[in-house]
């Protein structure tokens, strides 16, 4: 590994025009609100989570979005059909075998174009700091340089987070390792990235997780974090609805 470097942001850095949102979890976690809903359309503060997450995207100017669908497909395709303006929706299919994370992005690679893209998770909530998220992730990508570039909070500032934290930065954002057993990480993946193409090569047949390509990055010294500005919260279990929302109420 090349020894660390901090990579200066560009503030006029394009946005990527296509992201992957992943929207086929079949959100065990959420029942029962999810029995008869898949867990994208669950509300928080009026709106869906899924558009929540459409807002981000629009807001930020990207242009297209592919969408993996399983649970409950029919009626997440008939809300991106009925609900979903400004961009382009192009559906990716698992109906009939859920591929989880670095499956459904492997499944999806031939819809989502030669071009670094962006990867949203349709099941967390953020609010934007100083800086869109979105525009902040592309304002650090360096192409030479990243395959991978996710968007981390600080474990201490993760609202709802049951977990004990996912990622190690050095001082230059590079990702140095994932949690180990027993101990407490620094920063908690928020659900958002921006990958390139060239990382998401030689998979396994069948669903696996994004920790197979992420691992790939990360030995590579390809694989950086950008650490949040605004709000973030994990909702994953009924409860985080209102915990969420009392969140945002507060300010």
């Amino acid at each position: 590994m090349s020894r660390p470097r901090y990579i200066r942001p560009d503030p006029g850095a394009a946005v990527p025009t296509t992201a992957m949102v992943m929207a086929a979890g079949i959100g065990k976690r959420m029942r029962p609100l999810t029995a008869t809903r898949p867990k994208p359309l669950v509300e928080v503060a009026g709106r869906t989570l899924l558009d929540h997450t459409f807002d981000r995207l629009r807001a930020a100017g990207v242009q297209r979005a592919v969408v993996n669908v399983h649970y409950l497909a029919d009626a997440l395709e008939a809300h991106l059909q009925h609900r979903v303006h400004g961009i382009e929706v192009i559906v990716s299919d698992e109906r009939e075998q859920l591929m989880e994370t670095g499956g459904g992005l492997a499944k999806a690679l031939p819809l989502l174009g030669e071009a670094p893209f962006l990867v949203v998770n349709s099941d967390n909530f953020w609010v934007d700091g100083p800086t869109d998220a979105i525009r902040q992730l592309a304002a650090r990508w360096n192409d030479d340089a990243m395959d991978a570039l996710l968007l981390l909070v600080p474990y201490a500032r993760a609202h709802n987070h049951g977990g004990q934290g996912d990622f190690h930065l050095d001082a230059a954002g590079r990702i140095v390792g994932r949690r180990k057993p027993g101990r407490v990480a620094p920063f908690v993946y928020t659900g958002l990235q921006i990958v390139s193409p060239r990382l998401i090569r030689d998979w396994p047949a069948g669903p696996f997780s994004t920790n197979l390509f992420w691992d790939r990055a990360i030995a590579a010294g390809r694989a950086f974090g950008v650490v949040h500005q605004g709000l973030w919260s994990e909702v994953n279990v009924p409860g985080a609805i209102a915990r969420t929302e009392a969140l945002l109420a507060d300010g």
